[in-house]
């Protein structure tokens, strides 16, 4: 369709995350908008709608791919303490804990928690990265594992 309407699915006892979802789009709070909930692995909402410019030519799809700013943190706070609480992340415990290519470059005593409050010295890649490179599991890992603070 391409009209900006609601699509995608909810479970029978989520019908009324739908109704919020389409009551946000139609009241114009959000232009287009997508959201997605799991309950114990299981998908219980997957829904997009709207559109996907200010000029409503392009419907939101299913795979619109979108910036989403700092409402990253958000998430990587509550996954990174849902961890903490089950004991499988420890705050004071040097990242290369977790992950020992990161210790190069003088990154060995860097913390968890240093990385939780943006204060390990490392706000993104030094060295210039492209689009294709982001999406390289592989080599943006090892990009920021080789690089020093700065």
């Amino acid at each position: 369709m391409a009209d900006g309407s609601v699509r995608g699915f909810t479970a029978d006892n989520y019908s009324k995350v739908r109704e919020a979802f389409q009551a946000n789009l139609a009241s114009g709070a959000d232009v287009g908008a997508s959201f997605c909930a799991t309950v114990d692995g299981e998908t219980v909402v997957d829904l997009w709608g709207g559109w996907a410019d200010a000029e409503k030519t392009r419907p939101w799809e299913a795979d619109t791919i979108v910036n989403v700013y700092s409402t990253t943190k958000t998430m990587t706070a509550l996954t990174a303490l849902l961890l903490a609480d089950r004991g499988e992340l420890d705050f004071a415990a040097p990242v290369a804990k977790y992950w020992p290519e990161f210790a190069a470059n003088g990154k060995a005593d860097v913390k968890v928690s240093h990385l939780m409050s943006h204060s390990a010295g490392l706000s993104g890649w030094k060295e210039p990265i492209t689009t294709e490179d982001l999406y390289d599991w592989e080599k943006a890992t090892s990009l920021l594992a080789a690089q020093a603070p700065y």
